[in-house]
């Protein structure tokens, strides 16, 4: 009887502690649920902003006819620094021109990755736009710092502790520290497009693997965005060119002559053969007077259609002044202090201007750079090459132009061939990469010669176009021959 008490109390105790343990895993267990319940609304929140990446940079392409790449990537940073809690991040894009690495979106106060901030740091009125300009304005090379490393060697890079790690750069501004960065390639095809980073998480946490895996999967998702949107600018980029080329070659079309003059006593010929690009070729005959006729042939150095504007410039100017003047270095003398005042740095024109007096058969050569033309006497097998010095339109003062310009005459007999070209004849390469040259070109003109000026261009081109087979010409190849007749 003296027991009960005893089993009283413990079962009391027995009870309590069946239920503070019962209470011990009811907490324990609400505690699991909530962190499932948490890490299942992080991966349904990653899921949608996986998602509405995917759909947003497609969306792009949908409603845009011209992809804006600058756009784009913007949209995939925003994306990034979302789905990573990311402060600030850049996406740095290969320039294969520079053969280094540009940053083409900054997002935030994105502190460099190499180099320090200068000087006008402090004055700046906004030390967060100075520091994008300034990054966007310092190329990285290849294999240098992180983004150089992450690049050459194609693997992500995750730093969580960025104050500890000696590769990362400090700053004293406190808005400028790296406290943990991410670094993931851009591939497409094994091909490095450019490196997407993040720094410093906004909750202050440092970056996890699961970041790193999350921001590779939306680096690989763009990076075929990216590379498709270089496709697209390619494809405008070329046509923009064909669309020149095709202009210019209309210019260029429109100057020559239209059919090769009827001159008493004299068989003249000419062609040319355009090629890929634009090389600006020109030729012309001139009536000037009763007995005498000029004679141009031209090259200039610019493509396009600068080029052909200034070839049409150039003729221009050379028709006004030929129609006044039979003296073939003071035509050329006219035209130079035109093109000189108007024609760029970088560009000049080689131009062969001769007057031919039809009744005398005198010829008179003045030569701008262009060219030497061959001279090839009746019954003779070898050359004469009329060297008139003179130095190309457009690339010297009135002084310098006129002090180095000579004439040379010539007085041609019956049968006498003379042969002008472009250096686009003598330049054209076969496979092999070997030039046609100047002894074959010669030696076609010598075969031919004897038949006639026409004889001479059909020969020059059948064995030209025999050397160079399917091969394509970057400049375009001109001649033109006169022949005396009896």
């Amino acid at each position: 009887m003296m027991e009960q008490p005893a089993s009283g109390a413990f079962l009391a105790t027995f009870l309590f502690f069946l239920l503070a343990l019962t209470s011990g895993a009811l907490f324990f267990a609400v505690n699991v649920i909530r962190r499932l319940r948490r890490e299942r609304d992080e991966l349904n929140h990653q899921k949608e902003v996986i998602f509405g990446f995917i759909h947003d940079v497609g969306d792009v392409f949908v409603h845009s006819e011209d992809v804006d790449l600058d756009r784009m990537l913007s949209r995939v940073l925003f994306y990034a620094e979302r789905t990573t809690h990311a402060g600030a991040g850049a996406v740095y894009l290969y320039d294969k021109t520079e053969d280094a690495f540009r940053a083409r979106a900054v997002s935030g106060i994105f502190p460099p990755l190499t180099g320090e901030p200068d000087a006008r740091l402090e004055k700046a009125v906004s030390k967060s736009q100075h520091i994008e300009r300034l990054i966007r304005a310092r190329p990285i090379r290849r294999g240098e710092g992180l983004v150089g490393e992450a690049a050459d060697f194609g693997v992500p890079i995750l730093i969580e502790d960025a104050e500890r790690d000696p590769r990362v750069p400090q700053y004293d501004h406190e808005f400028l520290r790296i406290r943990s960065i991410l670094l993931v390639p851009m591939r497409f095809l094994q091909r490095i497009l450019g490196v997407l980073v993040v720094v410093n998480r906004v909750d202050g946490r440092p970056f996890i693997q699961a970041d790193l895996s999350l921001l590779q999967a939306l680096a690989d998702q763009a990076s075929v965005s990216i590379h498709y949107a270089g496709l697209r600018d390619s494809l405008d980029e070329k046509q923009r060119i064909d669309h020149d080329l095709h202009v210019a070659r209309q210019i260029q079309t429109a100057l020559l002559p239209k059919a090769i003059p009827r001159v008493e006593g004299v068989e003249l010929a000419a062609f040319n053969h355009p090629a890929q690009e634009i090389g600006g070729d020109y030729y012309d005959f001139i009536r000037i007077d009763e007995e005498h006729l000029g004679i141009a042939i031209a090259d200039v150095s610019g493509k396009g259609i600068v080029g052909a504007i200034m070839m049409a410039i150039s003729r221009s100017v050379l028709r006004a002044q030929a129609a006044v003047n039979r003296n073939p270095s003071e035509v050329l003398m006219a035209v130079n202090r035109v093109m000189f005042e108007d024609i760029a740095e970088d560009m000049f024109v080689s131009m062969l201007y001769m007057v031919l007096n039809v009744r005398t058969r005198e010829l008179v050569v003045a030569r701008a750079g262009h060219e030497r033309p061959a001279w090839s006497r009746a019954h003779e097998k070898s050359f004469t090459i009329i060297d008139s010095p003179g130095l190309a339109l457009g690339i010297a003062d009135k002084e310098t132009f006129e002090g180095a310009l000579r004439e040379e005459t010539v007085r041609l007999k019956p049968g006498d061939v003379v042969v002008a070209y472009t250096d686009g004849v003598t330049e054209a390469m076969d496979e092999g990469g070997e030039e046609w040259g100047v002894d074959r070109f010669l030696g076609a003109v010598s075969n031919a010669a004897p038949d006639g000026a026409n004889a001479v261009l059909n020969n020059v081109q059948q064995r030209l176009m025999r050397f160079v087979g399917g091969v394509e010409q970057y400049d375009d190849m001109t001649l033109l021959a006169l022949r005396i007749l009896e």
